[in-house]
């Protein structure tokens, strides 16, 4: 079930694309991207698992997922600025019940 929601998704994504650079993709090339979508989420996973498991912890938390996005600059940039935001966002409703 899982496994064809990433399917679809992906589906919809490369329709997307296709129509943007006139790029049409082949079913194959649709089903291999899910594919290879769907295993690196589960080393994600894993992964994250681990982290979390290493720290002592039963719950992955930000600084897991921080340290998995740790080789994309781009990508750990925008997960510490989103971070940052919800932190911030949080305080503030927190100030208001009081």
């Amino acid at each position: 079930r899982l496994k064809a929601a990433v399917h679809y998704t992906v589906g919809c994504l490369c329709e997307e694309v296709a129509s943007d650079r006139e790029m049409p993709f082949s079913k194959q090339t649709i089903a291999a991207i899910s594919e290879l979508t769907f295993r690196q989420c589960e080393t994600f996973a894993k992964d994250l698992e681990m982290f979390a498991r290493h720290a002592k912890r039963s719950t992955i938390n930000t600084e897991d997922v921080k340290l998995l996005a740790r080789r994309s600059n781009s990508l750990l940039k925008y997960i510490t600025e989103k971070n940052e935001e919800l932190t911030q966002f949080n305080t503030e409703q927190k100030t208001k019940k009081k």
